[in-house]
């Protein structure tokens, strides 16, 4: 979940926000792939309240790191913009997997969070922050730069919550908190998981905030690909031309694959459709991560087909856990490429071999479908491979220089002989 704005909500009360909150411009994000619509209210952002971060805090304090965040763009604002509409956060509060998944977390951490200070990173409706306040949480800093926050704010009130939780309207990089946190929760996963870009906000407000060995929620994630045998949407998408309505239409093939594929897809795939066991993109310990990381990922794979089909692309998801700093003992063997975790373990809510280690939200194509789907990259024509065949190659994910919250993607993948490349851009 990322925060986000859409329309004015025409909220009168005290509301702790950031001054510099600039106009939102237009939709971006999962609205804009959801289609998720929605007018504007031609009165223009929120009423001024008093601004307060707690009791004790009168106003807004200037930042010593002011000078040193992150400008806010343009675009950043209609990414900001496209989260305020109700249906984003009604589509993402009804992936069981997801908010289930996060409240359990929340309950087998309740001895990290009882009498403690947590952070929600991009709350959108407040729903992490008020488990955790029903965790036990002494005070909980609900930040969000979207409209959704003045909601958030009634939400809490209606749950007689104010004393405990505090909402706050603006962006991690510039909202003010005068405590150190035990705690950071966010779901700031994108599609393909770096889509969007929120990760680096929770790296800024682990390095402002986060006490010594305080808890991430979650603490890990991982990034996986492989390739896909996909005849159907191939089928679809393209073969549909050579004979409509008895009219031969091949003519109009070659536009429907640059339509079709130019792009990523996010869709949901099953289990039958991967060829090959799936391979480590990324792996992220997000206590140690560094925001230039994400700058640009890069990895090698050598995959070896378990059948003979037609490739017709490689699809991308991942997995987030759930653990404490202290039992983080495999990042070493993912970050290497391998996992304890199986990719294809039945469940969203997974456990390793050993029951009391982390819990893991997946989005395998075998797990239970999730809001996030996977990302398929497809070629623009399939490539016809046999079983144990080796199909290798490297994957960039970079931001784009255009909008830091686009992702560009450089696919080099070769096969019996025959190299390719794919490039396209997740917008």
């Amino acid at each position: 979940m990322q925060s986000g704005g859409d329309y004015t909500n025409g909220f009168h009360g005290e509301l702790q926000r950031d001054e510099k909150q600039v106009p939102v411009l237009s939709a971006l994000g999962r609205a804009k792939r959801r289609s998720r619509g929605g007018a504007r209210d031609p009165r223009g952002g929120l009423t001024n309240g008093e601004l307060r971060v707690s009791d004790q805090i009168s106003e807004q304090k200037p930042l010593e790191t002011q000078e040193s965040s992150p400008p806010c763009t343009d675009f950043d604002v209609a990414y900001f913009h496209s989260y305020a509409h109700v249906g984003i956060h009604e589509e993402m509060i009804k992936d069981r997997s997801r908010t289930e998944t996060y409240r359990e977390a929340i309950m087998q951490h309740q001895s990290f969070i009882q009498g403690k200070v947590v952070v929600d990173v991009g709350c959108g409706t407040g729903i992490l922050s008020i488990f955790c306040a029903q965790a036990g949480a002494k005070r909980v800093y609900a930040v969000d730069a979207s409209d959704i926050a003045v909601q958030a704010n009634e939400v809490v009130k209606a749950n007689g919550l104010s004393d405990k939780v505090i909402v706050l309207h603006g962006r991690v990089e510039d909202v003010e908190i005068d405590e150190e946190v035990d705690v950071i929760i966010s779901e700031w996963m994108g599609y393909m998981l770096l889509y969007e870009s929120m990760l680096g906000s929770v790296i800024t407000a682990r390095d402002r905030w986060l006490k010594p060995g305080g808890l991430i929620l979650p603490s890990h994630a991982t990034l996986y690909m492989a390739p896909i045998s996909h005849p159907d949407r191939y089928s679809h998408s393209i073969d549909f031309w050579r004979n409509v309505y008895g009219i031969d239409m091949s003519a109009m093939m070659q536009l429907a694959k640059q339509c079709a594929f130019e792009e990523p897809s996010v869709e949901s795939i099953s289990g039958e459709t991967v060829l090959t066991w799936p391979e480590v993109v990324k792996h992220i310990d997000c206590q140690t991560i560094k925001i230039q990381e994400l700058d640009s990922v890069t990895a090698r794979y050598k995959f070896k087909s378990m059948m003979r089909a037609p490739m017709h692309g490689f699809a991308f998801w991942f997995d987030v856990e759930f653990s404490e700093p202290a039992k983080n003992t495999n990042a070493t063997s993912v970050a290497n490429g391998s996992s304890s975790i199986s990719p294809f373990t039945e469940g969203n809510q997974k456990k390793r071999s050993n029951p009391s280690d982390a819990l893991v939200l997946s989005t395998s194509p075998e797990a239970p479908p999730t809001h996030w789907q996977q990302t398929i990259v497809y070629f623009y024509d399939p490539i016809d491979v046999e079983q144990d065949q080796v199909i290798e190659g490297s994957v960039t994910l970079s931001q784009s220089k255009e909008n830091r919250r686009f992702m560009n993607i450089h696919l080099e993948y070769s096969s019996a002989g025959r190299s390719f490349v794919k490039e396209s851009v997740m917008r």
